[in-house]
C-alpha cells in the first residue's frame, strides 16, 4: 500500500495559496514600511542638504521645516535658531573687527601726520610739542589695544577668579588709588558682599568713574547697598544726563555720543561695553536709570549667598 506525504485532510492548492499569500503580504509590508520610512526621512534629507549648503560667508540660509508638529518639526525650528545665533554672532564680529581696524588707524594717522610735518620742517619744528602729540596718541593706542585684549577674554568667556568681594571695600580702594578730578561723594552701606573676580569688578568700576568724572561739572556720588536681595552699586554724575532713546546705545562697543566727543575726544568707546559684560558674566546687570541730573548707572549683582 502506498502512502501519501500530505495528510489526506490538507489540501495542496489550499497551502500554495496560503503560502503565496504570506509572501505576498510580506512584500507588500515591506514596501509599504520602506515608503514610510522615506516619507519620514525626506524632512531630514532636506535639512541635511540645505545645512550642507550653508557655508561660513552666508548663514543667511535656513532648514526647511516640516509640516507636522513632531520631534523633526523641533529639530528644524532649533537647527535654525542656532544659525540665528550664529549669524548674529559673525555679524557682530564683522563689525567689531572694521570699527577696530577705523579706531586702530586713527591714532596711527595721528602719529603719521605730526612726524611728517616735523620731518618736512625739522628747524621748524616744536620738537617737545610734537612728541608730546604722538605720546599722546600712544597712550590712546595703549589703552585700546588693552580695552580690546578684555574684550577678547571676556568674550571667550574665559573663567575668572571666584572670591567673596565687599564692594564697599572695593570703592573705597579704588577711590583712594585714583586721582580725583572733581569731588566724590561716598554712600556706602558696609558687608555688602558678592561672589566674583576682584580684578575684573575693579575693571568695572574704574570704567563707571571715568565716564562719571568725564561728564561731571562738580560731583560724582557712588553708592553701595542691599535691594531685595541683591547688591547694588550706583554711580551718578552731575553732567549732562543721557537721554532715554540713547541709554543702550552707549553699551554698544565704539558707540560714543556727540557729547561724549565733545567732553573727550580720546576715549575709546570701550568702557561702558566692558563694564556691561563683566556685570553679565557675574550674573548681574548693568543698566541707566532715572535721574533728576545727570546720568545715573546702576549695577545690580547676586548676593553672596
Amino acid at each position: 500500500m502506498v502512502v501519501s506525504d500530505v495528510p489526506w485532510y490538507i489540501s495542496l492548492r489550499f497551502l500554495g495559496l496560503l503560502i503565496a499569500g504570506w509572501l505576498l503580504l510580506v512584500g507588500v509590508t515591506a514596501l509599504a514600511a520602506y515608503r514610510a520610512v522615506s516619507s519620514t526621512l525626506q524632512p531630514v534629507d532636506a535639512m541635511t542638504s540645505k545645512l550642507a549648503e550653508i557655508t561660513g560667508g552666508d548663514l543667511s540660509q535656513r532648514v526647511p521645516v516640516p509640516w507636522f508638529h513632531d520631534e523633526l518639526r523641533r529639530l528644524a525650528e532649533r537647527a535654525n535658531q542656532t544659525l540665528d545665533r550664529a549669524e548674529r554672532a559673525v555679524e557682530q564680529q564683522r563689525r567689531f573687527a572694521s570699527d577696530t581696524s577705523h579706531d586702530l588707524r586713527t591714532p596711527l594717522t595721528a602719529m603719521h601726520t605730526e612726524l611728517d610735518e616735523a620731518l618736512l620742517h625739522p628747524e621748524e619744528t616744536d620738537w617737545p610739542r610734537t612728541a608730546r602729540a604722538v605720546l599722546d596718541s600712544l597712550e590712546r593706542l595703549q589703552l585700546m589695544v588693552a580695552s580690546l585684549l578684555d574684550i577678547a577674554r571676556l568674550d571667550a568667556g574665559a573663567p575668572g577668579r571666584r572670591e567673596p568681594v565687599d564692594l564697599a571695600e572695593l570703592v573705597k580702594s579704588e577711590l583712594v588709588r585714583r586721582a580725583r578730578k572733581v569731588t566724590v561723594t561716598e554712600q556706602l552701606t558696609p558687608g555688602v558682599v558678592v561672589d566674583g573676580d576682584p580684578l575684573h569688578l575693579s575693571r568695572l568700576l574704574g570704567n563707571l568713574l571715568d565716564n562719571a568724572e568725564r561728564h561731571a561739572e562738580h560731583n560724582v556720588t557712588v553708592e553701595v547697598a542691599r535691594d531685595d536681595g541683591s547688591a547694588v552699586l550706583e554711580v551718578v554724575d552731575d553732567g549732562d544726563g543721557i537721554p532715554p532713546d540713547q541709554r543702550e546705545i552707549v553699551f554698544q562697543r565704539f558707540a560714543r555720543l556727540d557729547a561724549s566727543r565733545r567732553k573727550d575726544a580720546g576715549g575709546t568707546g570701550l568702557g561702558l561695553p566692558i563694564a556691561r559684560q563683566i556685570a553679565e558674566n557675574h550674573g548681574g546687570t548693568l543698566t541707566i536709570g532715572d535721574s533728576p541730573c545727570g546720568a545715573r548707572f546702576v549695577l545690580r549683582l547676586p548676593l553672596r549667598s
